[in-house]
Order: C-alpha cells, then structure tokens, then sequence
C-alpha cells in the first residue's frame, strides 16, 4: 500500500503545563530491522507523558522525543525481519515514546494482537497500564492467589488495571482513592478495600482489616511520606514495589523493621527495557490476561476521549485527578 511521507503529531514544545502540546508535521518514523508501523487508530494518555512535558522524564536515547507510550491500530509496514504479523493485522503496541501522532514504529516483540470484542480506542488503553501492572506485581511482585494487594491510586489507569487482574488471579484487593465516589466504582471493579485517602489513614485501616498482620505485596507510585507508611503495612515477608513517586523518592525508613519482617522493597520501569523484556511481558498478557479481556471478565474502564488535536485538553483532565479509567486519543 502507499504510505504518505508525512504524518500529524503532537509535540512537546518546552517543558511546562498542557499549553506546550502543539500540533506539528513530520515525517513518518523510521522502520528499524524487527519493527512494524502502525497506523494509529488510538493513544493512551498516562502520567509519564505528564512528567516528560514538564520535562522530568525524557524520551530513552534513540527513541522517539514524541510523548504516547501506548498504541493501537493496523500494520501497515513491516521491517527485516520482522514476521510475526502481516500487513492489516491489527494490534496494541506498548511504544518507548512517539504514540501521539498518526503512525508509530516499535518492535514487533511488543505487540500484542487486538482481541476482536474491543474497540482500538479500549486497545489502546491497555498496553503501558497492563505490562506495568503484570511485570511488577505477579513477576517482581510475586503476588499469588490467596494473599493481600494494596495499590495506591485505584481508580486511575495503572489502579483500575490492578485491582482487576489482582481480584481475578485470586488475591483479597485494597486499594486507596480521593473521594467516596470513587470508592464506589472501584468496588465495582472488585476491590474488597476502598480506601478514602483523604479521609482516612490507609496504615492504620489495613492494620484492622488485616488484624494487624499486613498485605503481602503494595504497588505504589506516590512515595515520600507513603514509603514508610507502606512499609508498616506489610506483612512478614512482604514486596513493596515502587513504579513512580509523586510525592519524591526519598524518605527516612526504619531499616529494623525490613529486616524483622523479612521485606523485599523493589522497583523499576519499563521505557528503558529492552525489546526482549517487553516481549516476554507481551507474551504473558496475551496468555494469561488477553483471554480474560476478550470474554469482558477484566473490563478497559475509559474515562474520556479526545481527538490527537485536543491533546492539551487531555492532559488538563488528567491533571485533574478526577478521572476514573483511561483517558484515549483518538487519530
């Protein structure tokens, strides 16, 4: 098929509030050995597009400087190489950066193919929340049926994907929000613990729920003041796995008690993985969860959706705070 030269995006015009998204023409991404180019149908929004256009989360060496870690849409070039899909294949592509725009380049290892009961703009709502959510709290994590989950944040992208798959594998599900309404649509998602941050003390809620013995395994992303908190909720030999820090990275611990419960404390992020560690994510996902997705057990709750032009006004929501599931763009 012939492709044009050129393609709309959205840039990031100087670090700073949703302002510095602007649209802009370029030329089509390169198709590396291994890659495939999609044309994009929808883009996820997620806070680290936040943390680049403020400048604080920079685009990996030799990626695309565009924002959009997350795709969806059709094959319409193949690089060397590259054979695991064909042409008109329809997918949903975990990308290092350039997802805001009309076509983006990734490895085929981080594809994963669209299951036919969602939409593109569902599809394209999956991939960073699910890989994130799979690599840190069933691999890093270890979490298993029959333990304890916190996560922080539940009725955002990375928490409404948690709280899903941690109740569908089996676990006993807490999960922190700001409002009383929002702790009734994650109970709806299957929380068994809806906690209003604001109002009440997460620690000291978990320690009666749990009769002060603890959750096994807490995905966080607010750090500072949380870290020690989250520490004294766990339980003997428990995981706490970081994946970003809202409120800093750094804070005064407690070691003694790491080391009189056993705690594992681990982190990390996937934009800098290689293609080989996205692959065997993917591969996961769509063994063990693409399945529950296809047959609506694990449902892609959307908050809202933007066209690619209206990118800024997609960032304002989800600076906000008062989303409840994925905000998408739509090309």
């Amino acid at each position: 098929m012939s492709l044009p030269t050129t393609m709309k995006a959205v840039a990031i015009n100087g670090a700073g509030g949703p302002e510095v998204l602007t649209m802009t023409e370029l030329p089509l991404p390169e198709v590396k050995a291994g890659d495939v180019l999609i044309k994009v149908a929808a883009a996820g929004v997620n806070r680290p597009d936040v943390l680049q256009r403020q400048g604080n989360y920079p685009a990996p060496k030799g990626h695309s400087e565009l924002p959009g870690l997350e795709v969806s849409g059709t094959i319409v070039a193949l690089g060397e190489g590259a054979k695991r899909f064909t042409i008109g294949d329809a997918v949903m592509a975990l990308v290092p950066g350039g997802g805001y725009a009309e076509y983006a380049a990734v490895s085929e290892l981080a594809c994963i193919a669209k299951p036919d009961p969602i939409s593109f703009i569902e599809a394209a709502a999956i991939p960073e929340t699910f890989f994130t959510v799979w690599h840190n709290v069933f691999q890093r994590g270890q979490l298993k049926a029959g333990e304890k989950f916190l996560v922080h944040g539940g009725s955002g992208g990375i928490g409404v994907t948690a709280v899903q798959l941690a109740k569908a594998f089996g676990a006993t599900v807490f999960t922190t929000v700001g409002s009383d309404e929002k702790c009734e649509e994650v109970r709806k998602l299957g929380a068994d613990v809806a906690i209003n941050y604001r109002t009440q003390d997460f620690a000291q809620v978990i320690k009666t729920e749990t009769a002060g013995k603890g959750v096994n395994v807490i995905l966080d992303m607010v750090g500072g003041d949380y870290i020690e908190k989250n520490i004294r909720s766990l339980a003997d030999d428990g995981r706490l796995v970081n994946i970003a820090f809202q409120r800093g990275s750094t804070a005064t611990v407690d070691f003694m008690r790491v080391m009189l419960k056993r705690l594992t404390l681990t982190g990390s992020t996937l934009r800098i993985r290689s293609n080989e560690v996205k692959g065997d994510i993917a591969s996961a996902i769509a063994e063990k969860v693409v399945p529950l997705i296809a047959s609506g057990k694990i449902k892609i709750p959307l908050d809202s959706t933007y066209p690619l032009a209206d990118a800024a006004e997609a960032h304002k929501r989800i600076d906000s705070g008062a989303h409840i599931g994925k905000i998408v763009l739509t090309i």
